[in-house]
């Protein structure tokens, strides 16, 4: 199986790095997806050239944001995306901005530090970790964080998603979802949830456990 990885905002594609081989173990191609682009179509074309490349059908993981990511790529290659996980995050509607969470400071969406993510995001990032994320963290490009998600073929909704709940449990998901929160994983035919007892980022502190998730589907 080639799995696609996608991270979430400010990560490069070392921050897979405990979790490549622990998939390569389990007998999978593991493929990282680095941010490269100025604008949200390069990236999302960084993402279908892995897809693309993939000999089989591909697993696409999105992160956080990225979950928007992995979304577009089911999208635009519903035939060749066999599965879409995303990890902490849930996909934009057509028409809304990729992530324009942050201020934009020339021209980019810079770390904003920890305060916003202080409790659950964050929990189990002791000091080093935290000072070793500021140092890898890569600011996000405005055309890239103002994107606007363009979501056309509604083949995507016939690809399964597995919502992988680190920060939140799947009883809050299905909630959100329920509720109307996620238009998007509202409509999809095959929506399962995986747990894990993490903060925010559990390629950094729960990499075992995430491959092993990642390698079951």
């Amino acid at each position: 199986m080639t799995i696609v990885l996608v991270g979430g905002l400010w990560l490069d594609g070392s921050a897979w790095r405990h979790v490549v081989p622990e998939l390569e173990k389990r007998g999978h191609r593991a493929v990282p997806v680095p941010p490269d682009g100025r604008t949200l179509q390069e990236q999302i074309d960084a993402v279908l050239a892995a897809v693309d490349a993939a000999p089989d059908e591909a697993v696409v993981v999105g992160h956080s944001a990225a979950a928007t990511l992995a979304w577009i790529a089911a999208d635009r290659r519903p035939g060749k995306v066999g599965k879409v996980a995303m990890i902490g995050g849930f996909p934009n509607d057509d028409g809304k901005p990729y992530a324009d969470f942050f201020p934009i400071e020339d021209g980019v969406m810079p770390f904003p530090g920890w305060e916003p993510f202080e409790g659950a995001d964050a929990h189990d990032l002791d000091e080093r970790a935290r000072r070793s994320f500021e140092a890898a963290a890569l600011p996000v490009p405005e055309g890239v964080a103002r994107g606007v998600v363009r979501l056309t073929d509604d083949r995507r909704f016939d690809v399964p998603v597995v919502l992988i709940c680190p920060e939140f449990t799947p009883e809050q998901a299905r909630e959100w979802i329920d509720g109307g929160d996620v238009p998007e994983l509202s409509r999809v035919k095959h929506l399962d949830y995986a747990d894990i007892d993490s903060g925010h980022w559990p390629m950094v502190t729960r990499p075992v456990e995430l491959a092993e998730i990642l390698a079951a589907l």
